[in-house]
Parts: structure tokens; sequence; C-alpha cells
């Protein structure tokens, strides 16, 4: 596998972020962009120029990574050529009120499944259930077949964001990339958050709306604990996730981030969902876990035996909380995963991976997936 990476800038345009030679036939791009930058057209444009035989999958962000670097205004963009893999994409428009489990089914569906062994997910951000669009996808391939990838993101404003599979990226857009053939992929997810205060039960939900905790209007119960922050809702919540778990002995929790309120329901709504009957615990952040958890994620990855390319979806509350700290968890994945991994990605809506202790693959929040891509 030969990769090579380009950043575009405002001031730059296209550059070349690394020495490499260009690739004379890659059969992927990848590109995470700064919200407002594909809005136009014009850079998915210069992108389909540029690389005029490769498939080009991309979306908006919260912030992008190449390198060790995390970026805010650039698209960060990764060029492949497989030598023995091979790839297959797809994509997906959500109609008005499309079930997102109907969503995932149908794009999944549209990937040739002899041989496929694994397959990266991009979806809008603001207008999907991932729990409900990630078991969709699992249902067409199976539970052999590692699932990763992540939703798009706005920044912090969840106001719109854009996927693009060989077109002008758009909203409502679901796209996937399938890997055949001698393709290896290796993952890692882990959070890193601590929680607090008691646990509290779900005593009224819709899918991914929660309307009430312990008979308490969701709503109410967020705006107490965040007090003048409360003027900043949905994003401030993105301090303060849900973790939530079937019951008392259920080890495979996951974490559930706000994308949107509902003042007048009283309710927030999460990026996947919420089950009525489950317990839910609030959480914070702790910025030298949550590092350490980046550095858990690229454990569990582990280090790959030759060029690599480690797409990290980090989640937009991570990088709100953190601030200027954000790089730390970067540079605490790359040397775990060595110098043969070259690292992109974005912070996120949402994280799609494998969870890490039930080993089936779930929508996270508030985590740091690694996908490790590599040919054998």
């Amino acid at each position: 596998m030969k990769l090579k990476q380009y950043l575009w800038t405002a001031a730059q345009g296209l550059a070349e972020a690394d020495k490499d030679p260009a690739l004379q036939q890659p059969q992927l791009v990848l590109y995470f962009a700064s919200p407002g930058l594909l809005n136009d057209g014009q850079r998915y444009q210069e992108l389909r120029a540029a690389f005029p035989g490769a498939h080009l999958i991309g979306c908006t962000t919260g912030g992008e990574i190449l390198g060790e670097e995390v970026l805010d205004g650039t698209i960060a963009v990764t060029v492949i050529q497989f030598e023995q893999g091979k790839i297959e994409v797809a994509s997906h428009a959500l109609t008005e009120g499309e079930n997102s489990r109907v969503a995932g089914r149908a794009m999944a569906a549209r990937l040739r499944h002899d041989g496929l062994k694994a397959v990266f997910i991009l979806s809008d951000g603001t207008k999907i259930n991932g729990s409900d669009l990630v078991t969709g996808v699992r249902e067409v391939v199976g539970d052999q077949v590692i699932i990763t990838g992540g939703l798009a993101g706005d920044g912090a404003d969840f106001k719109q964001t854009l996927v693009g599979c060989d077109a002008q990226p758009a909203e409502g857009m679901l796209a996937i990339i399938g890997f055949y053939g001698a393709v290896n992929i290796n993952h890692g997810s882990f959070g890193g958050w601590d929680r607090f205060g008691p646990e509290r039960i779900i005593t009224k939900s819709e899918a991914n709306v929660l309307f009430e905790l312990d008979n308490e209007p969701a709503l109410d119960l967020y705006k107490r604990y965040l007090g003048e922050e409360a003027q900043r809702l949905p994003a401030s919540a993105l301090l303060f996730p849900l973790s939530v778990r079937s019951g008392a002995d259920d080890k495979g929790d996951v974490v559930r981030t706000v994308v949107g309120i509902d003042e007048a329901k009283k309710a927030m709504i999460f990026a996947g969902d919420v089950p009525q009957g489950y317990i839910a615990q609030l959480m914070r952040g702790n910025f030298d876990h949550l590092v350490e958890g980046a550095q858990k994620a690229a454990e569990q990855a582990g280090q790959p035996p030759a060029a690599s390319l480690a797409i990290l979806v980090s989640c937009i509350g991570r990088k709100l909380l953190l601030e200027q700290r954000i790089v730390e968890e970067v540079e605490a994945v790359a040397p775990v995963l060595g110098a043969a991994a070259r690292l992109t990605g974005f912070y996120s809506y949402g994280e799609i991976s494998p969870h890490g202790f039930t080993g089936k693959c779930e929508l996270h929040n508030q985590t740091m997936t690694i996908t490790v891509i590599s040919e054998n």
C-alpha cells in the first residue's frame, strides 16, 4: 500500500504534506474538511481534477487531523494506492423521516459481500440515529465484518454536516467503503471520561430522544448541572456526556453525547439510542485521563508491521474540553502506532467501532477510535 498526504489551506491551496512522490493510480482519496469549505463545490472539483481516477470520500468536521497536527480551517487529504487489496464504495441519500436502520441496510446492500473483510462508514452527523445506522449495516454485512467510521461534524454548531461519495458533498448523505482481499484492518476505541453523581434510571425515552431521568425532565437536569453554561446548549452539554448500560452487571456500557435539545418537550437528543429502563450516569472530563484514553485506543489497535494508514475519529466534546491541549491526544497515539503509520482523521459527532469489551460494533461518543488500514 502506498500513501501520499496533502493539506488544503486558504493561503496555499492544495499542497503536499510529505515528500513522497505522487501516486500514479490511486484508488481512494479520503478528505476531511472544515465546515464551510465544501459548500460551493469548488474544493470538491479541485480534488476531482487532481485525482480523476480515484474514489473521493469525505466529510465536514469539528477539526482535522493530519500527521500529529490538529487543524481548523483546512482540508486534510490522504491518497491511497492499494497494491493487492481492493475496495468498493457506495452511498445513500436519506429521505425525509427515513428510518436510520433501514438506511444502513440499504447502503450496505450495495456492496459486493463475497470476500468483504471490513467497512468504513461516514455519515451525516445531525439527521441520523447512529445506533440504528450501525445496526442496519451490521444486519447486512454480518458480525464477522469489522465496522468502523464516524459521523460528520460541524464544529460545535450542530447545524449542517456534509458527506460526499464520488459527488459534491451534501446534507443527509451516507457513504461506505468496503475492503476486500489482502487488506488488514485493526482497530481500537477508548474514552477516558470519569463518571460522577448518582446513577439514574432512564424513565422515559424514545430511540435517541431522552425525556426523563428518574422521572425528572432530562433538559432540566442538564441545565441544573450546567448553570450559566446552559445558555450555550447543546454545545455545552458535550462537556457532560452520558454513560448508558442495560443493568448493574452490564460491562458493555456506551457513552452518548447530545446533538440537540427540544425546549418544548424538555428533552435531549443524542447521537445514538438511550433505551428506556437503562441505567445512566453523567460523565465529565479529566485532561490526563482523556489523553491516556487515546493512548489506550492506539494500544488496542496495535503497531502495524508495514506501511499503513491510521484514521483517527475523535469526538468534538474532547476537543472542546482539551482546547489547546487537544494535540496531546494525537501525540499520544503516534508513538504507539509507530513510524510505519500515517495519521489522518477528524473530530466527529459520533464514532463507530467494535466495543472494547464486548467486541460488538457500536456507535460511541466522546471516544478516540482508530482504524488502521494496511496490506499483507
